[in-house]
């Protein structure tokens, strides 16, 4: 048989044992108990209903706001009044903005700040209802033992802070940056200061602000914060003293240096010209800073120094020898005279620093030398003039005498000229001015379809000399023009074909110096003998010369007579002769010094028209053409 030791079992008292009676408070005292916690519960549950019951529409107690006004049994009704009456934050509350000494000031509620009182209420309300019955219980024992402030609902429309703050900014703060400007007005350069920028950071400052209001701070003092941008050039003041220098009503003249000749000029830039070349330019300084530059374009400048150059230039003078047959050496009949030409690049460089100048406005041009080719101290042996090449001779007999001068007065222009090798001689290049200022006179010429009265008459004799010269020493005629008809001048000697005639500067006659030496011409005017000479002197290369002709075809006589009415003629005066017209041709052929032929039967054409015997006959006279 086991035995339980389990304690909890119940085990019988033997039988021989006596048995305590019950005491009766046993069993009362745990009823006695039991049915006191049924009255406190009763008592509890009844008095959390009476409370209940009384606060069902009301605040509980304990419930108060931030600013101690105790909302404790109040209902929402009287809770929003009492609100109302004491929360008057939004109208009383400052906010200074500053900066720089100015102050603006606003309200809370012109900021866009806003006291909800019904959300506030509501919040009041809800204190203790929020949770479910055992936990609103226990937050309303909470809310009584230890009070519950309740926050204000506050409304914050940053818009219209924003509004208010970018208002601030546009019309006190804000400024854009600006440059030093420098512009030029009536003449004048002009500099406006620079002024630095500012901007108030928008964001920064509501972001204070927004903080200030969420602290219902009563009075905030919000500084601007402002961000500041500087020029990059702070002052134009410099390059307006100058460009206002260089529009100096005086402008800038040009002279030519008394040591140079002086006389022409002076040529001046006025103020206006100057301003159209005036380059103002933006530099960098490299520092984050930048400047105007105030200098001078120079292309109108260099346009117009090369437009007086021609006139200003001095050809260099060769030269001019005779050769001595006898000692076979050169003797100077005129010195060699230096020339010169305008030096623009030197120029511009004085006109750009005088432009800049206060006092001396005056900028004298530079001019380069240009020496003489051939100059007096060249030897014979050294230009390779060792001998007489060829001469040609035309005759002038019945010539008048302003025929006579002219004549002579041409072919000096040419005595003691040196033609450089492989160049070419241009008559109307040595002859120039054709005038009774250079010692011409008037004398008969051929114009158009008559023979009249003009300057210059008789120097085609001069030309068909050249010509006749340069045919015999055997160099190329590379411009050669015939007379219009037959001149018996011309004819003396080498027959019709052989006669060339100038008119400046239409009409030249050229030819070409092909050798490797140089030519020297020699004139010689006879005037009892009526001849003219023509002498080139270089060394001899041997060619030689033949001429074949002249042939004449659709050979024309001459028309009938012409008289023509002078005013200021007595009686007729033959001022013409008449002369058939035909086609003429003259060949040369060339050969080297061994016989080979260079040119082979070069042709020179004359087509010269009939010509009438021509009169001036006094006005009236029957015969006249009319």
């Amino acid at each position: 048989m086991s035995v339980s030791t389990d304690p909890r079992r119940y085990y019988p008292p033997p039988p021989n044992a006596r048995v305590e009676p019950v005491n009766p408070w046993v069993i009362r005292l745990p009823m006695l108990a039991i049915t006191g916690l049924l009255l406190v519960f009763f008592i509890l549950v009844t008095a959390l209903a009476g409370y209940q019951f009384m606060y069902q529409d009301k605040i509980y107690p304990g419930v108060s706001t931030v600013y101690g006004l105790d909302l404790t049994g109040m209902t929402r009704d009287e809770a929003r009044l009492a609100l109302q009456e004491r929360f008057s934050y939004t109208d009383e509350a400052i906010f200074v903005f500053q900066h720089g000494g100015q102050r603006w000031e606003y309200t809370a509620a012109e900021l866009g700040v806003n006291f909800d009182v019904d959300a506030t209420v509501e919040r009041a309300y809800a204190a203790g209802r929020s949770r479910g019955e055992l936990g609103n219980l226990w937050d309303q024992w909470d809310i009584w033992r230890n009070g519950h402030p309740v926050s204000p609902v506050i409304t914050y429309n940053e818009t219209e802070a924003e509004r208010i703050v970018r208002n601030i900014a546009a019309s006190y703060v804000d400024q854009p940056v600006l440059d030093a400007t420098l512009t030029i007005r009536d003449g004048r350069a002009i500099a406006t200061p620079s002024q630095v920028g500012r901007e108030i950071d928008v964001q920064l400052v509501l972001d204070q602000l927004r903080r200030q209001i969420l602290s219902l701070s009563m009075r905030s003092e919000i500084n601007l914060v402002v961000a500041e941008q500087t020029p990059t050039i702070w002052d134009a003041e410099e390059a307006a003293r100058l460009a206002n220098i260089a529009l100096d009503p005086r402008g800038v003249s040009f002279f030519v240096p008394a040591e140079q000749g002086g006389g022409a000029g002076p040529w001046t830039a006025t103020p206006e010209s100057i301003e159209n070349m005036l380059r103002i330019e933006r530099v960098d300084n490299g520092d984050g800073t930048a400047r105007y530059e105030v200098s001078i374009t120079t292309d109108q400048t260099r346009e117009f120094l090369n437009r007086i150059a021609p006139e200003l230039e001095v050809r260099p003078v060769n030269a001019r020898f005779i050769f001595n047959d006898d000692t076979r050496e050169l003797e100077v009949i005129q010195p060699s005279q230096p020339g010169r030409i305008l030096d623009i690049e030197a120029t511009i460089p004085q006109f750009e620093q005088t432009v800049f100048s206060t006092d001396n406005r005056s900028v004298p041009l530079e001019f380069q030398t240009v020496q003489a080719d051939i100059h007096d101290e060249m030897t014979a042996e050294e230009l390779g003039i060792r001998e007489n090449v060829i001469s040609a001779t035309t005759y002038f007999v019945g010539s008048s005498a302003s025929r006579r001068t002219n004549v002579q007065v041409a072919a000096a222009r040419f005595h003691g000229l040196v033609i450089p090798p492989n160049s070419v001689f241009s008559f109307n290049e040595w002859l120039g001015d054709v005038s009774l200022d250079s010692g011409y006179e008037e004398a008969l010429i051929i114009y158009g379809d008559q023979t009249i009265t003009g300057v210059g008459g008789g120097v085609c004799q001069v030309s068909t000399t050249v010509f006749q010269a340069a045919f015999y020493g055997g160099y190329p005629i590379l411009e050669r023009v015939p007379h219009g008809y037959r001149v018996a001048y011309y004819e003396q000697g080498e027959g019709a074909g052989m006669d060339a005639t100038v008119y400046s500067p239409i009409v030249d006659f050229k030819f070409e110096n092909d050798t490797d030496y140089h030519l020297l011409i020699e004139t010689y005017t006879n005037t009892s003998r009526s001849t003219l000479t023509f002498k080139f002197y270089s060394t001899d290369i041997g060619r030689q010369v033949e001429k074949d002709g002249p042939y004449f075809r659709n050979t024309q006589p001459a028309p009938p007579p012409i008289y023509r009415e002078t005013p200021g003629v007595t009686r007729a005066t033959q001022v013409d002769y008449a002369v058939s017209g035909a086609e003429v041709y003259v060949f040369r052929t060339i050969k080297d010094a061994s016989g080979n032929i260079l040119v082979d039967r070069e042709e020179f054409f004359s087509n010269y028209v009939p010509w009438p015997a021509q009169y001036q006959v006094p006005p009236g006279d029957p015969r006249a053409n009319r």
